[in-house]
């Protein structure tokens, strides 16, 4: 037995145009009385109600794979007419400048010019460009040419030398002398 309310929607519309088959094989009698679910219903309108479901699956799946076709076009030619656009754009900059009645007509906006920065304002830059840089330990590739490292290291290589007749040294002793008087102070 087959739980209708676990499968796919397809696999769900393949079964119920199944049971269409079924119903036109077992119940040829159309105008014949059939209780389902608490309703009345003949044989002919059964068989048209569960047909509009699976036409109703079947238009979805077709939409679906007209919108995936679509999509798959739109896909493939916009970067084409993309650049297109990007080209037409540029013309009509060029041909009107910026001209903000024109321009609005293309529904584009005038370029924003750059207001001049003042003299303080670039010193300002320019110091905080230098405090970066010097912060960050930041140079140029002619300044990094100019580096160069320098080691003042010495390796300095004692020889060991293993002679059979080495003598063997004899250990410190240590002597306990007496322990001398100290005269007493005198203030």
């Amino acid at each position: 037995m087959v739980n209708v309310m676990v499968q796919s929607k397809s696999s769900r519309a393949a079964l119920v145009k199944q049971f269409v088959t079924g119903v036109n094989k077992h119940f040829p009698n159309g105008s014949q009385q059939l209780q389902v679910g608490g309703a009345s219903f003949t044989v002919t309108a059964l068989t048209a109600l569960l047909q509009s479901f699976v036409d109703n699956r079947e238009a979805v799946e077709a939409s679906q794979a007209a919108a995936r076709a679509k999509v798959q076009t739109e896909n493939a030619q916009a970067p084409a007419q993309l650049a297109a656009f990007r080209a037409f754009e540029s013309v009509v900059r060029s041909t009107f400048g910026n001209s903000a009645d024109v321009l609005a007509d293309f529904g584009l906006a005038p370029i924003k010019v750059r207001a001049p920065r003042t003299a303080e304002e670039k010193a300002v830059s320019a110091a905080k460009g230098a405090a970066t840089r010097k912060a960050r330990g930041t140079m140029g590739k002619n300044q990094k040419k100019s580096v160069k490292g320098s080691i003042t290291a010495k390796l300095v290589v004692t020889p060991v030398t293993t002679s059979p007749a080495s003598t063997p040294v004899d250990a410190p002793v240590l002597i306990a002398s007496a322990p001398v008087a100290t005269p007493p102070r005198t203030a």
